[in-house]
């Protein structure tokens, strides 16, 4: 028989137990969210060699371009400073395994958040001195990445650089955080000299060409390739499917729209980051042309035989989409995937989003964003399912 000492002993063994269970999973939990530098960084007992990352190298000085054609496990070398958050998503996406940048990933005058959210998913983030390795590197050899920065090829040093670990990153984004007064007087400067510039933007006439797209009292789905644009899309599933808008697609935007089974009205850009299929898709397209009159997707678009419209915007792509919807009469406009708010502003960190800002004052409000309708929307009954309640019931009631 089985002593109340003994008993007790036995329960407060298991609950030891248990806490120790927990704790562990604890601890596998938290080294699960640290980046892979500063796992691998650690000291093991029995070697002094740091561990290193293996991966086909995949090269590309426009992120936006090369992210296309990253796969899982591959090491991602890139020349972009200031790395921002939708390129980070996007190597995020690919599940590269590194990322060797040539520049500075961090930017000196705002906290860019691409750097912080590769390391949060555990992506392996080094900044090298300088953009040899596009010279000494071929697409697709194999590469590896130790944790101390450097970047070998059997055995030999391609490149020696810095590598950042999420610790550092968080408390360098926390610094640059205090600094964000003088972000925000560039922002300021940058927006009065574009106002000076294109003055045609805030209230000047925008000249359009007959275009084939009905926007008149329809609303419209403006669809940027930005930070978490497919999530977007998928909660407003319910709403494209009830109002059915006109869906504008801006470059890159549109494999993400064919991917997720939605077919654009228009394809608005530089048509530089969008696929041969995508463009072949049967939307209208518009290649967007600059202050200057220079449209750099026209010579595609016409060496692809391809009927198009060529469109002259102040601005962005995005801003021109945006804007020859609401020209176009388009009774509200959801924008998918764009900036509209401060941090995002000023995390793309160039001037294009000057006139972004002065986009949404010009469209004012009729502009909505995509999260703000897909929390307000609530979904209508569907018709073939109120036709099969009908049926069902007309069924049961003839039976009896």
């Amino acid at each position: 028989m089985v002593s109340a000492a003994s008993r007790s002993d036995s329960n407060r063994g298991i609950l030891l137990a248990s806490l120790a269970a927990r704790r562990a999973g604890q601890t596998t939990a938290r080294l699960a969210a640290m980046s892979i530098l500063e796992v691998v960084a650690r000291p093991v007992l029995g070697r002094s060699e740091p561990r290193t990352l293996r991966g086909r190298a995949r090269l590309g000085r426009r992120t936006k371009l090369l992210a296309r054609r990253l796969a899982r496990g591959e090491i991602a070398i890139i020349d972009h400073p200031g790395l921002d958050r939708v390129s980070a998503e996007d190597m995020i996406a690919a599940r590269v395994c590194a990322v060797i940048n040539c520049s500075r990933s961090l930017s000196d005058s705002y906290p860019n958040m691409g750097p912080l959210l590769l390391a949060e998913a555990g992506i392996a983030l080094i900044d090298v001195p300088d953009d040899s390795l596009f010279e000494r590197c071929r697409d697709g050899e194999l590469l590896e990445v130790t944790s101390h920065g450097e970047l070998r090829r059997d055995g030999e040093l391609l490149a020696a650089g810095r590598a950042l670990g999420l610790a550092e990153l968080q408390a360098q984004t926390r610094a640059r955080r205090d600094q964000i007064g003088e972000a925000l007087e560039r922002f300021a400067l940058n927006t009065i000299e574009h106002m000076r510039e294109e003055r045609e933007l805030l209230a000047g006439k925008l000249e359009l060409p007959p275009l084939a797209s009905d926007f008149r009292d329809r609303p419209a789905l403006v669809v940027v390739r930005g930070g978490g644009y497919l999530d977007d899309l998928r909660s407003l599933r319910s709403y494209i499917r009830d109002v059915r808008p006109i869906i504008v697609a801006v470059d890159g935007a549109v494999d993400g729209l064919l991917d997720a089974g939605l077919r654009p009205d228009m394809i608005v850009g530089d048509m530089d980051s969008a696929s041969d299929r995508a463009l072949r898709c049967g939307a209208e397209l518009v290649a967007h042309a600059y202050s200057d009159g220079h449209a750099p997707g026209r010579d595609r678009l016409e060496r692809l035989g391809l009927t198009h419209a060529v469109v002259r915007v102040p601005g962005t792509s995005e801003d021109a989409a945006m804007l020859i919807a609401a020209e176009k009469g388009a009774s509200l406009i959801v924008a998918v995937g764009s900036q509209l708010n401060l941090v995002e502003f000023l995390d793309r960190d160039r001037k294009g989003a000057s006139s972004s800002f002065l986009t949404r004052l010009r469209i004012g409000e009729i502009l909505v964003d995509a999260k703000g309708v897909s929390r307000l929307y609530r979904p209508r009954p569907r018709h073939d399912f109120a036709r099969l309640v009908r049926l069902k019931i007309r069924a049961l009631f003839g039976a009896s």
